[in-house]
């Protein structure tokens, strides 16, 4: 019996989630968001610093903020939901 499959093209991916810029900055991210997470410690371990509590949350919160924003940015775009769909 003769083979009646027919020869189909391969499929053509296009799969730019290995890019290194989307690694990097995920990796900036991180570290924001890191620095965020001490920075909000540092009047608990200088008690000197203990009036200005409000001052080291307030950074700290918009560290993180700033951290969670780019990174969710990212992994939209990495996902294909963001701007830089080619």
């Amino acid at each position: 019996m003769e083979n009646t499959v027919s020869q189909r093209p391969a499929k053509k991916t296009d799969n730019n989630a290995n890019r290194t810029s989307y690694y990097v900055t995920l990796t900036v991210a991180i570290v924001i968001g890191l620095v965020g997470v001490f920075i909000r410690f540092v009047p608990d371990v200088l008690p000197a610093l203990d009036q200005m509590t409000t001052l080291f949350s307030a950074v700290a919160n918009i560290l993180i903020i700033v951290a969670s924003v780019i990174a969710f940015k990212v992994v939209f775009d990495i996902l294909g939901f963001g701007k830089n769909r080619d």
